[in-house]
């Protein structure tokens, strides 16, 4: 998009945020180093009239422009709106709502009050008029450093400004806060920038400038040019990948863990119409069954005889938030406040504080996340075994790529790992034009199969015989599996009863449920749910008929999907084909059960092999929740509105989720029902019902708990990047499917947008912002990102630029991805290793140390160097134009010189390349739920390269797309419009 002229877009230059207008609540902590100063010489007031480089000698002199002084009676508030008048400072405590827990230091509010859930700190003296006290005459805050309300707020790593005249984009860095001089410029100017004329300036006295407290970006024009002077170098990104919000768990540190709840922001508005003016979603990212690491495993609580501890009205698990009374025999639900009677074998006497004698010895009472062995009353049924049906294509695609061979290995070498030995249960069918049952009874020594032509009116034989225990029948099994590739190797059938196929597995499973694997291998075209090949009529494309190409096109899969939620199935869609096989209506299937969907175009065994082994490895022995159903629990005033993920709702608030693991994630939606929250915080509590494989019934209860407050600005410094942009992205696959492409982008761009916009307004009144682009520091990367979601394979461009079956693949992908794997994804990591690889091999490599992320753009690769990027599935290895040969032989051998979309990557015999091959088995298993595919590309090898790697350079315009520098710019226009 061209850049707007100067005069519509005013200088954009660099304002280095010094800090932050003080308001209500809290402030997290940080761990960040503080910043030494400058050495720009010892510090010093500036004379007079001096101001910043590239800045108008003329915007002081604006009538208007500066805000009016605030009123006395308490420092300046800040972010929410209009300044209060108080007629005199009150007593430190009335605005405590709780009492403050140890944590993040208290922040100065309206009229002295401090923010709930603060410890205490010694405040600065105040000088005349209940304001700081500057520190005396002549001194001046670095402009690198945080104001007096600024919080600590880190700079972006590894990205020094290098650009002159305006001054470079800084985050508010940490550390001591100082405070700033008596100023003789207007409110809200930064050190060394003053009015040209006293008669703008405020009384001189020692009023304390207001400070900011927010991260800020601007262009101006280069002095003799009429471009504008950007350095997108300044720009933040995340190079360190995830990072958390760490202030929410050190003030509840009984919460469960962020890796099995994320709120999108830990400040829950008090009202409606907070709420409205928030634009973010308000919401929650639960992964209930998240791999904990080893030590922190979830604990498992048995209360035997005297049963589950829950609220006789809302059901409620006991929790570390439930409040013990009338000497143990009592206690109030923490979510709805009701009192509750002890049973006689769960009682303790209590201390002097009101805690239980017993408390450390009971986990539920200790620890946010806890196992609950469940009693009788929580089963419909016993529990079932765990079983693994295979639903295999057999055409003649999938003998010829080798898919048939690699499965049929693949689910032998797993067989001592599958769940629930001895109990595991085991069946297949096969299908071409026909389909083929296998009795497995353990009496016989070769498996007998049985041919079912008669598509219509599928029947069962020998029903009893199809699904058979593995450790019973272990030899006949195996013995299938063995010859399973040698009975369909001279196959050259090229049907596909995929929906009889699908039924028949129904019908066998119905009684036990569990899940149903199927591999596929052409568009199904026999049959119940055959289909017909779509997307290759381009007049579709941009009209209001597009969405219907990424959506089922017959009702079967949907009705197949809901009938099999219902008897426990769980379906996980394995896809070969390099044609269109329309994966939109096959994935419905793994959609509604809670299943998973894997793509991989073009399979050919030699290629993909790897990867297919150790992601049908993982699928098949990881371990896995059976028969669950999901609620989560909102405190009074808060409900659930909307959820987002592959499940299928039982009833407005029950996941009906058939399996569950640790790769899979679900996002809700928030909303206030009620006006006004009277309370000063909010529970939430997460419970699944489920069947561990070893046939235990249990329920996994995680709870959370999170401050209400009244500040617009406290939910956006309490905001999770993560959390926003996992629901963001599952809220725009959604869109997808109803709407263009261009409308989803645009939805994307939309919100983010509005929420600037609302926080710039919350800044406009006590700060000169000019033409800055600001936002606080916990959503820096929100923008990134949200270009990142309209740049991902579901929503990218056009009809050219990616796949029906790639986009509706991706799209069941991400819909399902925890966080972190999620914005991995979104922005994945570029490392440079060729000089790394030159060096001498340490024992211990921090790899950490040596490999550095880059940003996402191709100025980032130097054809001198060799490159690996890596977004969690599949890794592209880029070599250089330039790259020495010697390099290149090391790591290929004689493959050196050859086209390498024909080199497979393998082990040589030299120290530089068993070095690549460990760093790449590290990457790999640092994340073990997929299994990236090694790729390998020359610089300049098109169309190859664009594919693999340029066009998933973020940061770059590719193809008609917009660029970073360029989205920043649309992103700022917006949002000074009706600002």
């Amino acid at each position: 998009m061209a850049r707007p002229p100067p005069s519509s877009s005013s200088p954009f230059a660099s304002a280095p945020p010094p800090g932050g207008a003080q308001t209500v609540g809290f402030r997290p902590p940080s761990s960040q180093p503080t910043r030494p100063f400058t050495p720009s010489g010892p510090p010093m007031a500036p004379p007079v009239g001096a101001m910043r480089p590239g800045q108008s000698p003329f915007v002081s002199q604006i009538p208007g422009s500066r805000p009016p002084p605030p009123a006395y009676g308490g420092p300046p508030g800040g972010g929410g709106g209009s300044f209060q008048r108080f007629p005199a400072p009150p007593p430190p405590f009335p605005g405590i709502q709780n009492p403050p827990p140890s944590g993040p230091p208290a922040t100065q509010t309206l009229a002295g009050h401090l923010s709930p859930h603060m410890s205490l700190r010694p405040q600065q003296p105040m000088g005349p008029g209940g304001y700081a006290s500057p520190p005396g005459p002549g001194f001046q805050l670095n402009p690198s450093y945080s104001g007096v309300g600024g919080g600590p707020q880190p700079s972006f790593p590894g990205y020094p400004s290098n650009q002159a005249p305006p001054m470079p984009f800084q985050s508010s860095s940490q550390g001591p806060r100082p405070t700033y001089p008596p100023q003789t410029g207007g409110f809200g100017q930064h050190p060394g920038q003053q009015n040209l004329h006293p008669s703008y300036a405020p009384p001189t006295s020692n009023v304390q400038g207001l400070a900011e407290d927010f991260n800020s970006l601007s262009l101006s024009n280069i002095p003799g040019s009429l471009e504008p002077g950007l350095d997108p170098s300044s720009f933040p990104r995340p190079l360190d990948g995830d990072v958390e919000p760490n202030s929410f768990a050190e003030m509840y540190p009984m919460n469960c863990h962020s890796r099995y709840l994320r709120l999108t922001t830990s400040a829950i508005p008090s009202s409606q119409s907070l709420a409205s003016r928030w634009h973010l979603p308000l919401g929650a990212v639960v992964c209930p069954l998240a791999e904990a690491p080893e030590g922190e495993e979830v604990p498992l609580v048995d209360f035997g005889s005297s049963g589950i501890i829950r609220c006789r009205r809302c059901r409620t698990y006991v929790n570390p938030y439930v409040a013990f009374t009338d000497s143990g025999r009592k206690w109030r639900c923490n979510i709805c406040s009701m009192l509750n009677d002890v049973p006689g074998e769960y009682f303790s006497h209590l201390d002097a504080t009101g805690r239980r004698m017993d408390v450390d010895q009971r986990p539920e009472l200790t620890q946010g996340s806890v196992d609950f062995i469940a009693p009788t009353e929580y089963m419909v049924r016993p529990p079932m075994p765990p079983t693994y049906f295979f639903l295999i294509d057999v055409s003649f695609s999938a003998t010829k790529s080798g898919m048939l061979e690699v499965a049929a290995q693949t689910i032998k070498s797993c067989l001592d790992n599958l769940p629930g030995y001895p109990r595991t249960q085991i069946g297949f069918i096969t299908y071409d034009s026909t389909l083929h049952f296998y009795n497995l009874k353990s009496s016989l020594s070769q498996p007998q199969m049985m041919v079912v032509s008669d598509l219509d009116d599928i029947f069962i034989p020998l029903p009893d015989d199809l699904l058979v225990n593995l450790s019973e029948s272990r030899n006949v099994v195996e013995a299938f599996l063995d010859g399973l590739p040698l009975m369909f190797q001279d196959n050259v059938n090229v049907e596909s009863a995929f929906g009889p196929a699908v039924k028949a597995a129904y019908m066998v499973m119905n009684q036990l449920g569990d899940k149903l694997l199927i591999f596929q291998n052409s568009l199904p075209s026999l049959g119940a749910g055959r289909l017909k090949l779509r997307g290759d009529d381009p007049r579709v494309y941009g009209t209001d008929k597009e969405y219907a190409l990424r959506v089922a096109e017959d009702a079967f899969y949907k009705q197949m999907a809901a009938d099999c939620t219902k008897f426990q199935i769980a379906i996980n869609v394995y896809a070969f084909s390099d044609k269109y096989t329309d994966i939109a209506s096959l994935g419905t299937l793994a959609k509604y059960t809670g299943g998973q969907v894997y793509y991989y175009p073009g399979f050919q065994s030699s290629i993909h092999g790897d990867k297919l082994r150790h992601e049908l490895a993982r699928d098949l022995t990881r371990e896995t929740a059976w028969e669950s159903v999901m609620r989560i629990r909102c405190g009074k005033g808060i409900r659930c509105s909307s959820y987002h993920g592959n499940f299928m709702l039982r009833s407005a608030d029950l996941l009906a989720l058939p399996a569950v693991d640790c790769d899979k994630a679900y996002a809700v939606q928030l909303a206030l029902e009620e006006t006004l929250l009277t309370t000063p915080t909010v529970y939430f509590q997460v419970a699944l019902l489920y069947t561990a494989s070893c046939g235990e019934r249990r329920i996994r209860v995680h709870t959370a708990i999170a401050p209400v407050v009244t500040d617009l600005g406290e939910m956006y410094r309490q905001a999770d990047t993560g959390s926003i942009v996992s629901v963001y992205a599952r809220l725009a696959i959604e869109k997808t499917l109803s709407a263009k492409l261009d409308d989803a982008r645009n939805a994307i761009q939309q919100k983010i947008v509005k929420a600037l916009r609302e926080y710039r307004n919350l800044h406009s009144v006590q700060h000169r912002l000019g033409s800055r682009l600001i936002y606080p520091e916990s959503l820096k990367f929100l923008p990134l990102y949200g270009l990142a979601i309209c740049k991902s394979t579901p929503l990218h461009g056009g009809p050219a630029d990616a796949s029906l079956d790639e986009r509706s693949a991706a799209g069941f992908t991400m819909m399902a991805l925890p966080v972190k794997k999620l914005l991995k994804l979104l922005y994945p990591s570029v490392f440079r290793v060729d000089e790394w690889l030159l060096k001498p091999s340490a024992d211990h490599d921090d790899l950490k140390d040596v490999l550095r992320k880059l940003p996402l753009a191709a100025e980032s690769l130097d054809s001198r160097g060799l490159y690996i990027y890596d977004d969690g599935f599949r890794l592209v290895l880029w070599f250089g134009r330039m790259l020495s040969p010697d390099i290149a032989k090391c790591l290929l051998g004689t493959d050196f010189a050859a086209e390498l979309s024909r080199v497979t990557l393998q082990e040589q015999e030299n120290g530089m390349s068993k070095k690549l091959m460990r760093l790449i088995k590290k990457m790999r298993d640092n994340d073990p739920s997929y299994h990236p595919m090694c790729l390998l590309v020359r610089q300049g090898e098109q169309p190859r390269e664009g594919f693999l790697l340029l066009r998933n350079l973020i940061e770059d315009q590719m193809g008609g797309s917009t660029g970073y520098v360029d989205w920043m710019l649309q992103l700022h226009r917006q949002v000074q419009q009706n600002a």
